[in-house]
């Protein structure tokens, strides 16, 4: 009765001085370390959600590295799980075997974004912040054809705007990577004439082709590509990340034309929409469950699409009798994804990633469940894909995929022939020539701007003076921050708030009512 007394004042004096103890506290499985690697790609969101779940006592250790260390790490048991923007491949590029040697593992969804091209072009000691290329125009720069930046062609992209001669200097990565074999993908499927010229033959590669002779510079990791661009001897270069690494930096990305005309950035809302033409493989049989088919990503005809969209994968141990697995490790891992799946999409947008959509989210719920399979004493209750905080979905109504509807429709000056726009790109924000979408400047009695066509600053117009047609500055509207209030979710918060009056009306009776014990003992001893 005395040690369940000390632990309720323990727990109470923790939810009063805002500690959020392990489930273990409270006869819950314990949890126990779990270490992964993989994809750099997904890197910055996973090392957020790792930080969050600390504090309730799981500790879970990621590096990066490139999806291909990340699966041959999982396939010789050196870690409890591993991320990968594609699946094993049987045999690679360089005729290595692909595959988890037989360790038994299921693909779980965890997040969505797009590929993005970060770059540094300057005109005198201006950075351009608005740069519109074509794919077709990427795919030449990355294989060589297109190399200085006053090409024709990226003038074209760019509404007859030119850039200075300069020489193009294409970034890379040298490791096994997602980002370079999401991005070949793309080349191989939509330019293939382009690519199979340069790479030698079709399909895609986790590892880029570096010719002899070319400018190309072949860095490890995306936080190198993007530490590279934007280092002091950057000017000129261009290189691919996932979208996350540009906003972090607060660097500019191409805007990249999709099949609607529309240059557009990889925005939580863009990917959201062009993903929604992902083709999912549903088979529950087959190994490539939940596995993607991004033809229909590529070429949709939205506005808003951005074309070069994906997901990324979390390999998950499911072996009954897998030797890195304990009870505690799977406990670990479960609620750790749970997180991830349902609360930690919350944080998706703001790190320049987009939020999985409701048929990923219950499908990883599926995946999860296999934990329990392997072995029963996981505990896995109240988890219901209705009360999951996820941006992209409301629990009340399923059918609905809330970033896609919400996403804006590029302005008119990022159309083919139109423009440029002159807002800058690599913000996380969406783009809207809609001056009611974000009247903050309007309210601040703002002067107008006009924007320099060549570098895409803003330049002041006077007092009284109208810019010029075309040029005016286009406003960014926040992205919208969904409301996490949900019945499902109140409910542990409701808790914690219950939890806390009684603490405060409990506990100066349970710390009084020891004290008393403690100086009886004491007078007994006498």
């Amino acid at each position: 009765m005395k040690r369940r007394g000390r632990a309720l004042t323990a727990a109470l004096v923790a939810m009063i001085c805002g500690i959020s103890l392990p489930l273990a506290a409270f006869g819950a499985v314990p949890y126990a370390q779990i270490e992964g690697t993989g994809s750099t790609w997904s890197e910055l969101i996973v090392q957020q959600w790792i930080a969050d779940v600390n504090a309730n006592g799981m500790k879970v250790v990621y590096t990066g590295g490139g999806s291909t260390k990340g699966r041959k790490d999982f396939a010789n048991n050196s870690v409890d799980f591993a991320i990968s923007e594609i699946p094993y491949q049987g045999t690679d590029e360089q005729g290595q075997a692909d595959t988890s040697q037989g360790r038994q593992y299921a693909y779980l969804p965890i997040v969505a974004g797009g590929t993005a091209f970060t770059y540094q072009l300057k005109i005198g000691n201006q950075q351009v912040k608005n740069l519109r290329l074509s794919g077709e125009t990427l795919a030449k720069i990355f294989t060589n054809q297109i190399t200085n930046w006053n090409d024709p062609a990226i003038a074209k992209d760019n509404n007859g705007r030119t850039f200075p001669a300069l020489p193009i200097i294409p970034v890379v990565r040298s490791d096994g990577s997602g980002t370079t074999a999401q991005f070949t993908t793309w080349m191989d499927k939509q330019h293939p004439s382009i690519w199979r010229a340069y790479f030698g033959r079709s399909g895609l590669t986790s590892y880029y082709p570096k010719k002899s002779g070319s400018r190309m510079v072949s860095q490890a990791g995306s936080d190198q590509v993007m530490n590279t661009i934007k280092g002091f001897s950057g000017n000129g270069m261009i290189g691919y990340v996932e979208y996350s690494y540009a906003i972090n930096a607060h660097y500019p990305v191409v805007k990249v034309k999709n099949a609607a005309g529309y240059f557009v950035e990889p925005t939580q809302f863009n990917t959201a929409v062009a993903l929604t033409q992902a083709k999912i493989n549903m088979d529950t049989t087959s190994p490539l469950y939940l596995t993607q088919n991004l033809d229909g990503v590529y070429t949709y005809n939205d506005p808003r699409s951005y074309p070069i969209s994906s997901y990324s994968y979390m390999l998950l141990p499911t072996g009954a009798t897998d030797q890195r697995m304990s009870t505690a490790k799977r406990q670990t891992l479960a609620d750790f994804m749970y997180y991830s799946l349902c609360t930690g999409q919350t944080k998706a947008g703001a790190y320049g990633y987009s939020s999985l959509p409701l048929n990923l989210v219950q499908a990883g719920f599926d995946q999860i469940a296999r934990l329990k399979a392997a072995d029963p004493a996981v505990e896995l209750t109240d988890r219901d894909v209705k009360s999951c905080n996820n941006p992209t979905f409301d629990g009340k109504n399923l059918d609905k995929n809330l970033l896609a509807e919400k996403a804006p429709k590029p302005p008119e000056c990022d159309k083919e022939g139109a423009g440029p726009c002159g807002y800058d790109t690599g913000t996380g924000k969406p783009a809207t020539d809609d001056p009611a979408a974000a009247p903050e400047a309007a309210a601040a009695g703002a002067p107008p701007a006009a924007v320099d066509p060549v570098t895409g600053q803003d330049v002041p117009v006077a007092e009284g003076a109208v810019p010029v047609a075309g040029t005016s500055q286009p406003v960014a509207a926040s992205p919208d921050t969904l409301s996490a209030e949900r019945a499902g979710d109140r409910k542990p918060f409701g808790w914690v708030v219950v939890a806390e009056l009684l603490a405060l009306v409990l506990l100066p009776g349970l710390l009084a009512a020891a004290f008393r014990r403690r100086l009886a003992a004491r007078g007994s001893l006498r």
